[in-house]
């Protein structure tokens, strides 16, 4: 999970679903989706804690109506993924769930007990903030096996890259921005383009007659980022989509964008400011070991997480040598290496991997891991500043354009997974 300072980690509570409750005979159905059902008491939940977060950060609130409005279209997304994620077998175990916590308190700098109190002097019930941890990561885990698995990116399409990076050296810029979105269904009929694209003309008429545009992205955007005030941060010009770069482009720090279209929906940009990327930046290896235990039908998941959590407690506390340990218990190519993966770049590894590693210290050996090839430990040595080789360079804009597709096709597979749920909507009927 991203490092979050305790006021995101409360956020949590606002930008994700409550589980699934019994339906209390006082309270009363606000949508259905699919299987499951939003009950009104879920949602005035969801807006006490969103309107609580708004107010941390500052954000002026939006009229209760649009934003309760916007609330039960998250609820309804959200409910939809988190479905789609069970019915794909995936699960985050305590192990797994206890490290993010204990991450996520590292972060703000506190041991897990004293960030357990933190939250609970703060309202918030830590059992129900574990749980919506558990759904981010399920949600994030969905996000990479249906999307970001599937981008392709092919030689053609780096070589243009390569080329025009050429032609454009030094002017590659960064931009502060924040982002509105007005999402469209797939083939929608006329009339309800008509709608979206009034409901993004309004958003933009409230921005440029100066109204706050993070209540306005709260109140209108259907964006992941809509409860940080539609907050991008800095981004990359060449990392943007090339809708949003091209606008970004012609605007002065406080502008707002034209509604721009894509196949997402309607969108609206603000430029926050913008600068110089300042050249090419070297880029961070790491030199690491592990050692792979894979499971099977003979070596259950837990003996290999048991088995892996023994052998660090022998490396922490036995002070037994990581690579022949490697050499004895790794069931990885790397083993007669003493688990040496040497230099790695940013990329090499998979997702799960390489999340683990950055976190890790030089000589700190990382807790159990779970990735698609098996549990591994992790042992980072030592971490350096490295230029492109002409191989690297390659590598680095495949990561480019790669990246730039799955924004695109984050939002394509939203409106996608949305179309074909079953929704009834019954707020409007209270």
């Amino acid at each position: 999970m991203p490092r979050l300072i305790l006021t995101a980690a409360l956020g949590l509570l606002a930008a994700l679903p409550a589980h699934a409750q019994p339906v209390s005979l006082v309270d009363r159905i606000v949508a259905v989706v699919n299987r499951e059902v939003v009950t009104y008491s879920e949602l005035r939940e969801r807006r006490e804690s969103t309107e609580r977060q708004l107010r941390r950060q500052g954000t002026p609130l939006p009229e209760p109506a649009l934003l309760e409005g916007q609330l039960l279209e998250r609820l309804i997304l959200e409910k939809a993924q988190l479905q789609l994620a069970q019915d794909n077998g995936i699960r985050v175990d305590e192990v797994q769930l206890d490290r993010s916590l204990e991450r996520v308190a590292q972060s703000n700098n506190l041991a897990l007990a004293d960030f357990r109190r933190a939250l609970e002097r703060d309202g918030v019930n830590f059992e129900r903030f574990r749980e919506e941890v558990r759904a981010q990561i399920m949600l994030t885990r969905l996000r990479e096996r249906e999307v970001d698995e599937r981008i392709e990116v092919n030689e053609t399409e780096i070589d243009l890259y390569l080329e025009d990076s050429k032609g454009s050296a030094g002017r590659g810029g960064e931009f502060n921005f924040a982002h509105l979105l007005v999402r469209l269904p797939e083939q929608a009929a006329p009339e309800r383009i008509e709608q979206a694209r009034a409901k993004a003309d309004k958003a933009r008429a409230e921005a440029l007659a100066g109204g706050d545009f993070a209540r306005i992205a709260a109140s209108y955007s259907d964006g992941a980022d809509a409860l940080q005030g539609g907050a991008m941060g800095w981004r990359a010009e060449d990392r943007l989509p090339e809708l949003f770069s091209r606008a970004l482009k012609a605007l002065r720090p406080g502008a707002v964008s034209e509604v721009l279209r894509s196949p997402a929906g309607f969108h609206v940009l603000k430029l926050i400011d913008s600068r110089n990327a300042g050249g090419e930046a070297p880029v961070t290896q790491t030199r690491v070991r592990h050692i792979l235990v894979r499971a099977s039908e003979v070596v259950a998941e837990a003996d290999a997480r048991r088995k892996l959590a023994d052998l660090r407690e022998r490396l922490v506390i036995g002070k037994q040598d990581f690579a022949e340990l490697a050499r004895q218990h790794s069931e990885d190519g790397s083993a007669s290496l003493g688990g040496s993966l040497e230099w790695v770049f940013p990329g090499d590894t998979v997702p799960e991997f390489e999340r683990a590693m950055a976190e890790l210290q030089p000589g700190e050996v990382s807790q159990p891991v779970k990735t698609a090839f098996g549990w591994h430990l992790i042992q980072v040595l030592e971490r350096r500043s490295a230029g492109l080789t002409a191989e690297r360079q390659r590598m680095q804009a495949r990561q480019v354009l790669r990246e730039r597709k799955a924004d695109e096709a984050y939002q394509e597979w939203l409106r996608q997974l949305r179309d074909r749920a079953y929704v009834e909507i019954r707020l409007e009927q209270f």
